[in-house]
């Protein structure tokens, strides 16, 4: 039965490190949310951010104090309607809602007042960056606790009381005053977000986070429901939010690690590889040992992280790598030429290792069906790579008018524009883009004698 559980909570951990993070399983990334996130792409994102803070609502620092809130702002008197305690309950929820969206918009303001793309080429932020979330792993894994002052801590905890005014003000310091076990999902969070350099997404991130953890406490409140009592099974959450910290750390080196991007592939075998690998990491011990038991538990706990690590990173990798890569050039006077021989126009992409859109239309859009034969045939695909910002890089951008990503531009072999794509574009709307700019071509063209 214990061996039943085990890999039951297994898998849970393992479908939870990918749908808490399903901008890395899926490739939309992650970085520049408002350029590279399509419809389905923000809809995912906001999924995953109230998964995220429904995780956070089952650690130990909340999930048993959660009947403990509802009862101290009134939501369980008997006295109280089912439809005032939801209300209550709601009022509670907005109040973290209202502090989680001023800090996620904050930290986006924060990152959008710097070039974010260039920064995270940067191996002087990038390390420290990446060290920051190997450290909120530790504590996740129980290294340390993320606390509050004391004296602050008890002010907080005296914040509220009853009804409305009361459960609002309680909420909006609740995400803190169970800092020891939400700070490293709350900062991890702050810390992405920071990445994106959007206000309005970064806030709907925190904001929807904030719904997440509200989820007990809707249930409570509404109903006579009783949780499940309090158990190991929470710190088994913690040390799947840690793998998942992992995981992103590891993402954000791939800009400096060329390596990482390289061992990707499109292959199937990889995906089953990697799914194989997290489950035996977690079947090991990733998830329910604990680096607190002996030498030989917390060897098992390590064997087991790592594995499972290295088999999310193969998966991630897997999503990350196009079907099928153009026939890129990369000399610009040799793609005009050949351009002019075959009767053809240039595409002309401005690519960086940190332009999350740029990768996005790798992946999506030029390997996609329909769209990679129009590019084919009617193109000679040139790559400008600006991931360093050399004085060449420069002169290229400026020359076609490119100083943002990301930038595709379609030329005529004579370098006239027929049109061009400054943020992500869908295999449907680039073709309609392609369409138009085949059509300026033809139009364009001297006529046949």
């Amino acid at each position: 039965m214990r061996r039943t559980r085990i890999w039951i909570a297994g898998a849970v951990a393992l479908a939870g490190v990918l749908i808490l993070f399903p901008d890395l399983a899926l490739a939309s990334e992650a970085e520049e949310f408002a350029r590279d996130l399509d419809e389905r792409g923000f809809l995912l994102m906001l999924i995953s951010s109230v998964g995220l803070g429904f995780t956070a609502s089952l650690t130990p620092c909340v999930y048993p104090m959660i009947p403990i809130v509802v009862g101290v702002f009134g939501a369980r008197d008997e006295a109280v309607t089912r439809r005032k305690a939801f209300a209550l309950a709601t009022a509670y929820v907005l109040g973290m809602g209202v502090v989680y969206t001023a800090l996620g918009m904050a930290f986006a303001l924060i990152g959008k007042a710097g070039d974010q793309g260039t920064i995270l080429a940067n191996p002087y932020v990038v390390i420290p960056l990446v060290g920051f979330y190997v450290a909120l792993a530790a504590s996740m894994f129980g290294a340390f606790e993320l606390n509050l002052p004391s004296g602050l801590q008890a002010r907080l905890a005296r914040v509220g009381g009853k009804g409305y005014g009361g459960a609002f003000a309680m909420g909006m310091v609740g995400g803190f005053t169970a800092a020891p076990c939400t700070g490293p999902f709350l900062a991890g969070m702050l810390g992405w977000v920071a990445t994106t350099g959007d206000v309005v997404r970064g806030g709907s991130m925190l904001l929807f986070f904030a719904l997440g953890m509200g989820i007990l406490f809707w249930i409570i409140a509404a109903t006579s429901v009783s949780l499940p009592r309090s158990g190991r099974w929470m710190e088994w959450v913690k040390s799947a939010g840690g793998i998942a910290l992992l995981v992103v750390a590891v993402y954000f080196l791939r800009p400096i690690v060329p390596a990482l991007e390289e061992l990707g592939t499109s292959s199937e075998l990889l995906l089953v590889a990697g799914l194989v690998l997290a489950a035996a990491g977690i079947a090991v011990g990733a998830v329910h040992l604990s680096f607190h038991g002996g030498a030989g538990e917390r060897a098992r706990k390590a064997a087991g992280v790592l594995v499972t690590v290295v088999g999310c990173l193969a998966v991630m990798s897997w999503a990350l790598t196009p079907d099928r890569k153009l026939p890129w050039h990369t000399d610009e006077a040799a793609a005009f030429a050949e351009a002019k021989a075959s009767g053809k126009g240039v595409m002309v992409d401005f690519a960086a290792t940190w332009c999350k859109p740029c990768g996005k239309f790798e992946t999506d859009t030029f390997a996609a069906e329909g769209v990679y034969e129009a590019i084919v045939d009617g193109y000679v695909p040139l790559k400008f790579d600006v991931t360093h910002g050399t004085d060449l890089d420069d002169e290229r951008q400026e020359k076609y008018g490119a100083e943002t990503l990301p930038a595709v531009i379609l030329l005529d072999a004579d370098g006239r524009e027929l049109g061009r794509a400054v943020e992500y574009m869908g295999p449907g709307e680039f073709l309609d883009l392609l369409r138009q700019a085949d059509r300026k071509r033809a139009e364009a063209a001297p006529p046949r004698s």
